[in-house]
């Protein structure tokens, strides 16, 4: 199937690694080009590597909300054009709320919420000015769904991000700017190595999920793509979890 993003230009933020260069490789795979961005540059180099042509990378971080914003300007630059932003960057810090440090809960919402509405906002300025098309893909999670323990400031900001791809989309619909999210459940990436390291952990995390494994970063691409894609124009203000059917047993 054609998903017609041959010729876009996508930025992705939290690119370096795990979803997000998994959804920037599955980007690249579909003829689209990218501005992957990250703090890491290191990581960064190698997945520019496998297509220089095709990814710019940046290295930025998302609680500079200035470098953010600039961010089109470069995909425009260097691309001549910009279709879509994948909001994917995030921390999880994790502990106990009442022995945390406030400025821990501050610095997931700068990073989860405000660096994403920062970026949503300098694209639509862009695609409205131009009276051009944009699609916009959040990427939450299954704790902005449902609250889990020792990941209050996560959680909060997870649903705080779902919350915020209804609004805009509703807002920016007259625009023809389409905002939608993914919440994934657990999937095997350098987070999540702590539960994949203790096999006694992973065992009890597993038994959580009706299909009984995690999923592999790879999975989540054809469903971003398909976001991105003129395919899925009637799709806004929508959340797509997945999850392995977790939510669904909860």
């Amino acid at each position: 199937m054609d998903l017609e993003i041959d010729r876009f230009g996508v930025i992705v933020t939290g690119a370096s690694r795990g979803l997000g260069a998994a959804i920037t490789k599955a980007m690249v795979a579909e003829g689209a080009s990218v501005v992957a961005v990250a703090r890491s540059t290191d990581d960064l180099a190698v997945l520019a590597a496998s297509a220089p042509e095709r990814i710019e990378p940046v290295s930025c971080d998302m609680r500079d909300t200035e470098a953010v914003e600039n961010l089109v300007g470069t995909c425009l630059d260097r691309f001549g054009r910009v279709d879509a932003v994948v909001n994917n960057a995030g921390i999880a810090p994790a502990g106990k709320f009442v022995e945390t440090d406030i400025a821990i809960m501050e610095e997931a919402l700068a990073v989860n919420v405000i660096g994403p509405a920062a970026l949503a906002r300098s694209a639509a300025k862009h695609w409205i000015a131009s009276e051009e098309a944009g699609v916009v893909v959040n990427i939450a999670s299954l704790s902005g769904l449902r609250g889990k323990a020792l990941l209050s400031g996560y959680s909060a900001s997870k649903g705080a991000v779902v919350r915020l791809t209804e609004s805009l989309a509703v807002e920016w619909a007259r625009h023809n700017i389409r905002v939608n999210t993914i919440a994934p459940g657990a999937f095997q990436t350098d987070a999540q190595a702590a539960v994949l390291d203790d096999p006694a952990t992973l065992e009890a995390r597993l038994r959580k999920i009706p299909l009984r494994r995690m999923a592999k970063p790879y999975e989540i691409g054809p469903l971003v793509a398909y976001l991105v894609s003129p395919l899925s124009s009637f799709v806004t203000g929508s959340c797509f979890v997945i999850d392995g059917g977790e939510l669904a047993r909860l």
